[in-house]
């Protein structure tokens, strides 16, 4: 009988106190053997009860172990994390996640038969309360209108080979050959080293068997915050790897682009005003359209709004990745410094 790989799982962490202990509780549940596993949490110097509810596990189960990120990234994390993990397998986890019992097993299963290089999953979006807005953003998360056909996001029925997955689990061997995530990314840092993995002849797979339920942001304002900056970063990822790596990722920047340009003209351009009224037109009928569809199976108050919700995730993507354009390719202005202390989790 073959031995199970010990398998190592990271995880950064920042002031998660309300979701830690029921993703801690979620691995610790795993059909994995336990003496194969170890669970590194990496936090970025919580301010809340994190650090002392984990700390708490760690003193029940010595498979648990805290350590410290103060460099409060998510990139720092995950290395000091596999600076420091014993296992020969690498499984990267979110704290604002739970976990199926066959998540762990479904992961290095994939890993095995298909020699992959990284197997990621399926992420199932959960609210973060039951309020209306937290359902609606919720429901944007994982919709086609909302982030396009990014697969790990809207679900798959096959296993696909795919340019990234949202978490992963890797080979042994896979950082001392490609080496580390990326420390100027605080966003994005898996984007640019699959890409990396996949210019060394690695291969990434989407399982779909592989499940995680993952707890999106509450507010209207924290989601518009972290496409901002999921948007903002991306072209630093383009320049880093030489290429956009999927033309989605241009989308919504094109479409507020469009948007500005069109608003702007209008006064002097017929054309442009036609233009206008002509974008717009299209895009509130096919979100009010998904509006329509999604209050028949999760409410009025749902579809009332998720326009605004598509709209405020586009636009932010959008104006973060034209931001994004000018100061990490063009070069117009440094770095903004806040941008330098971003929470650790999708």
């Amino acid at each position: 009988m073959t031995t199970a790989p010990f398998v190592s799982v990271v995880m950064p962490c920042l002031n998660e106190e309300r979701y830690i202990a029921g993703c801690l509780d979620s691995i610790l549940a795993t059909e994995y053997p336990h003496d194969r596993l170890e669970i590194l949490v990496v936090d970025g110097m919580s301010e809340d009860k994190t650090r002392e509810i984990v700390a708490g596990y760690a003193h029940r189960n010595s498979a648990v172990r805290l350590i410290d990120n103060p460099k409060r990234i998510t990139p720092a994390a995950l290395n000091a994390g596999i600076h420091a993990a014993r296992g020969t397998v690498i499984v990267r986890m979110d704290a604002h996640v739970e976990y199926p019992p066959d998540y762990i097993p479904r992961s290095v299963a994939a890993l095995q038969e298909t020699g992959a290089d990284n197997v990621g999953g399926v992420i199932v979006t959960r609210p973060a309360d039951g309020t209306a807005v937290a359902r609606t953003i919720a429901l944007a998360l994982s919709h086609p209108f909302g982030v396009g056909n990014s697969h790990f996001r809207i679900g798959t029925r096959e296993r696909r080979w795919v340019d990234t997955v949202a978490f992963g689990c890797f080979r042994p061997g896979v950082f001392e050959r490609v080496g580390l995530f990326d420390e100027e990314l605080p966003r994005n840092q898996d984007d640019e080293f699959n890409f990396r993995l996949a210019k060394h002849g690695g291969r990434v797979l989407l399982e779909p068997g592989v499940v995680a339920y993952y707890y999106a942001r509450g507010s209207v304002r924290q989601v518009a915050r972290m496409w901002y900056q999921y948007g903002y970063f991306k072209p630093l990822v383009a320049r880093k790897v030489g290429r956009v790596m999927n033309l989605r990722q241009l989308v919504p920047a094109c479409f507020v682009l469009a948007l500005a340009g069109t608003a702007v003209l209008s006064p002097w351009l017929p054309a442009a005003g036609i233009a206008f009224a002509a974008l717009t037109g299209a895009y509130a009928a096919l979100a009010l359209g998904c509006g329509l569809v999604a209050a028949r199976r999760h409410g009025i108050a749902c579809g009332l709004l998720l326009p605004a919700t598509f709209f405020m995730i586009h636009v932010s993507y959008g104006f973060g990745f034209l931001r994004g354009v000018a100061h990490h390719v063009l070069g117009l202005r440094r770095r903004p410094a806040d941008h330098g202390a971003l929470a650790l989790s999708r």
